[in-house]
């Protein structure tokens, strides 16, 4: 399947997970590929895997997205940005969290998919067929459902949700056929989550937990979750916008057990 040949794309939070994932499915879809993200030795290990573009830059980082947008322009146009990059550590309850803590967590988590799609309108508008696109944020379940211990990234992800629609109003609004929608994704079985499995007291104990949050009782894999960006990148989608895309094996469906 070669959707994106001719495309143009672009990942935020590309050097792994989720991001990386999804760079590696539109390079192989046919898109050109720029992404974004902080550690330099691992975006050279994605670009060299995928043949995808590498440029150093945090989402929050307003002074470096001219950075990223030269590189992108460089390329003639913009089909589809997904704004993926994101955080959660020092995140806690609301009576314990730092200033420092959710002011890091809001920066990157809801400022940073604000400022993506500010940079991918102003490329998309510019497209040669006219102004036109497709820009994903990923939220997440936890923007559906509070949680005690995540005030900040609960409150992050439910402001992108809400975000994605506010873009898809005005994009529309204005006539410029740029599309805008939100994925929500459940538990994935990122590097990191892996990793917080195997140094559980007890692993097994923990797998079946993260597991058990769907009634599927399995977590998302990666692939799933590109491809769902994928599809609404596509011109499959060409109808989609404003939409909330959850993607959690059926966790916030119903009651399990009831």
């Amino acid at each position: 399947m070669e959707r994106y040949r001719g495309k143009v794309a672009f990942v935020t939070g590309g050097t792994s997970g989720i991001g990386e994932a999804t760079v590696a499915r539109l390079r192989r879809e046919g898109a050109q590929v720029v992404f974004t993200g902080r550690n330099e030795n691992a975006g050279a290990r994605v670009s060299d895997e995928t043949g995808a573009i590498f440029v150093r830059h945090a989402v929050e980082d307003t002074a470096g997205w001219a950075g990223v947008e030269q590189a992108l322009r460089a390329l003639g146009r913009l089909d589809l940005a997904f704004a993926n990059a994101g955080v959660e550590g020092g995140d806690t309850n609301v009576e314990d969290i730092s200033l420092a803590a959710w002011n890091d967590i809001i920066a990157i988590n809801l400022t940073g998919p604000m400022l993506t799609a500010q940079a991918a309108i102003r490329i998309m508008r510019d497209n040669p067929e006219g102004p036109g696109g497709s820009i994903v944020l990923n939220s997440s379940i936890s923007g559906m459902l509070g949680l005690a211990g995540n005030v900040g990234y609960t409150t992050s992800k439910g402001g992108v949700r809400l975000l994605a629609k506010s873009i898809a109003m005005h994009c529309a609004a204005h006539g410029y056929r740029i599309r805008c929608n939100a994925i929500l994704p459940g538990v994935v079985a990122t590097a990191l989550i892996e990793g917080a499995i195997t140094g559980a007291p007890d692993p097994i104990a923990a797998r079946t937990m993260l597991e058990g949050v769907s009634p599927m009782k399995r977590m998302a894999t990666l692939e799933e979750i590109a491809g769902l960006v994928a599809y609404l990148g596509s011109d499959d989608a060409a109808f989609v916008t404003g939409a909330d895309y959850v993607i959690d094996g059926g966790a916030t469906a119903g009651m399990v057990g009831v």
